[in-house]
């Protein structure tokens, strides 16, 4: 039977020994609980797109561009206190295969529209952020407890992680976003069955 099929327990499973197999994602996380930014989670491409390598039999790291860390801090908005994290993670961070990326959530509102055209209302945590990215099999994110337990959020599941299926999430990010992203991951990942932004926009009629 599919992974895709089985029942919750079990893909969240499969989904974490999947992730297991990266090595510089499992650093990430290791490091990133070190850091232990507020509400932080590794999220969206390192994770789908290794558990898309291993479904498909290429090597764990295979097309991964960088590693997202997304933390929640709300009583600074300022470049500044942002840019001192991003600094503090430059170091820790340092040496890894692939850069890691880091962004506080709580500022995205801020310079969203600019950079994609539409506006954002300010998100309330790290999990309505991933709530709203663009496509719902990237809405996820991944932290590593203090007792060593992995914390998943997975609001739409892991069937489409495992079934290699990315369907557009109007929520936040425009059309052009979620195409833009299908067309890399397609030349990556062939076998990928993505829905059309048609679909999105029928299923909120």
């Amino acid at each position: 039977m599919r992974i895709g099929r089985l029942p919750v327990d079990d893909q969240l499973r499969h989904f974490q020994a999947a992730l297991a197999r990266n090595p510089t994602l499992t650093d990430v996380l290791a490091r990133a609980a070190v850091l232990a930014l507020p509400g932080w989670y590794l999220v969206a491409g390192c994770l789908y797109q290794t558990v898309w390598n291993v479904v498909t039999g290429q090597p764990p790291e295979a097309g991964i561009l960088d590693y997202d860390l997304a933390y929640f801090e709300a009583c600074d908005l300022s470049w500044a206190a942002e840019d001192a994290v991003i600094q503090a993670g430059d170091k820790m961070f340092g040496g890894l295969a692939a850069p890691v990326q880091i962004r506080n959530q709580a500022r995205v509102h801020l310079w969203y529209e600019q950079k994609y055209g539409s506006p954002c209302p300010p998100h309330e945590s790290t999990e309505a952020a991933i709530d709203s990215f663009e496509a719902l099999v990237a809405c996820l994110g991944v932290r590593l407890e203090p007792d060593g337990r992995w914390r998943v959020y997975a609001p739409h599941g892991l069937a489409d992680v495992f079934n290699l299926v990315a369907r557009p999430n109007p929520v936040l990010a425009p059309r052009h976003v979620y195409e833009a992203k299908v067309s890399r991951w397609r030349q990556q990942w062939p076998t990928l069955t993505a829905l059309p932004w048609a679909a999105a926009e029928n299923a909120s009629d």
